[in-house]
């Protein structure tokens, strides 16, 4: 069966999409949804001067604020009614994992199995709502006390009744796009929260391309370091795309009883760790966490108390504080993610009673032992790696002033939900081609 399937997956090509009527329709519907979110980013939310708004926003355009704009696809920067993205869902998620990890009775819910699972999932929603309330407030204040140099506000009523409208409008664009997410995940070809946020990154690589030309074009920028960039954009998803990819495959065997003999034979199988188990997670996870206190603070920063200011300083880009404190929830996120996703005990507990173990290591808790030391070491790997990539958009722009946010989180999302993207779609050619099969043979 194995051999089959290699065979069968080295032969896929996209052109028999147009055979797999299934898969037709749930790309169209992905690509649908996508429409309508991107539309959605447009939308601004009332009481919003758009031209003062553009005027103001572009003193905070190189800075933290920046990043969280080109995940939410620029609706931050224009203040539209999917202005926190996903944001907010993706904090509440967190916090409802490290409870179960704390909790025993969130811990004994995630073990009922599917049941279990929708009322975490109820339990993330009533956080999402929560967080995206206290993060539209501190939208709305923010807002509101947002000038140009003229002194042209971006708020054109200031006052409750706009604070009611804007959190009630950010909740609610926040809540469907997490609804949006959850229907591509199970109508279209998966991944739907992930394609959400890599739609957003990916709107914004035409306008950050076209004003790096134009700067280079100026002169502000010289041509040999744009074109220094470019090269190093293509090493950089290069040696993503071969850290993804990478394994480390634990030697499995399995005893397998003979045909016509009393005697068994062993049946090798392999175990396949990647150094990267906790993906684009960790990353997403330190951003979204950042974001709601970096709101308050990049929004009434010189405005507010002298505490207020110093904390300013501490959280903006390149300054040791923030990069130090990025780090390590980037780091502490990777070990705790992949605890979550990968349990060395219960895999040696289904090896054991399957017959499965590892040659030269005792089945039970000795293999659990075994399993966990490869996997801290790998993911010792992966931290670092994650911790690089997301250093290096850091460095480019305090230090090189480059115009854009260029690598880290950004391009380990493209390159992530790429690929998994890709898997999904070929695991549905596969699926097709087994059916067809099965068809042709009268099964």
């Amino acid at each position: 069966m194995a051999s089959v399937s290699e065979q069968l997956a080295s032969r896929i090509n996209f052109g028999s999409i147009a055979k797999a009527d299934d898969l037709k329709k749930r790309i169209i519907f992905t690509l649908l949804a996508l429409i309508v979110y991107r539309l959605g980013s447009y939308i601004p939310i009332p009481g919003i001067d758009p031209v003062a708004l553009e005027k103001v926003f572009e003193r905070n355009v190189g800075g933290i604020l920046g990043m969280f704009d080109m995940f939410a696809g620029g609706a931050l920067g224009r203040m539209t009614v999917f202005a926190l993205n996903i944001m907010p869902y993706i904090s509440a998620s967190i916090i409802m994992q490290l409870l179960t990890v704390i909790s025993p009775q969130l811990e004994q819910l995630k073990k009922e199995g599917e049941v279990g699972r929708k009322k975490i999932n109820q339990y993330a929603r009533y956080g999402t709502v929560f967080l995206a309330t206290v993060q539209g407030y501190g939208v709305a204040v923010g807002v509101e006390n947002m000038s140009n140099s003229q002194g042209l506000q971006a708020v054109m009523n200031p006052g409750m009744f706009f604070r009611f409208v804007t959190v009630v409008t950010l909740v609610s664009g926040t809540l469907f796009l997490v609804w949006l997410g959850e229907q591509i995940t199970q109508r279209g070809i998966g991944n739907g929260i992930s394609l959400i946020i890599f739609t957003g990154i990916v709107a914004q690589l035409p306008l950050a391309l076209s004003t790096t030309f134009e700067l280079g074009r100026t002169g502000a920028l010289s041509t040999l370091f744009i074109v220094f960039l470019l090269i190093m954009s293509v090493l950089v998803i290069a040696f993503m795309v071969f850290v993804e990819r990478a394994q480390r495959r634990i030697t499995i065997q399995y005893p397998k009883r003979q045909p016509g003999a009393g005697n068994r034979v062993a049946e090798s199988s392999h175990l396949p760790l990647k150094i990267n188990t906790a993906g684009v997670i960790p990353p997403i996870f330190a951003s979204s966490l950042l974001l709601l206190p970096i709101t308050f603070v990049s929004f009434n920063a010189g405005g507010g108390p002298e505490w207020l200011n110093t904390l300013s300083l501490f959280l903006s880009r390149g300054h040791p504080v923030y990069l130090t404190v990025y780090i390590s929830m980037i780091v502490f996120f990777a070990f705790f993610y992949t605890a979550i996703v990968f349990n060395p005990k219960d895999t040696a507990d289904n090896l054991k009673k399957y017959g499965g173990f590892v040659p030269g290591i005792r089945p039970g808790e000795n293999t659990a032992n075994h399993l966990d030391y490869i996997l801290t070491r790998l993911t010792v790997l992966g931290a670092i790696y994650l911790s690089l990539i997301c250093l290096l958009p850091e460095l480019l722009i305090s230090k090189y002033k480059v115009p854009f946010y260029f690598g880290g989180t950004s391009l380990l999302i493209v390159v992530s939900v790429t690929m998994d993207t890709v898997n999904q779609i070929q695991s549905y050619l596969l699926a097709h081609q087994y059916e067809g099969l099965i068809r042709k043979s009268n099964l």
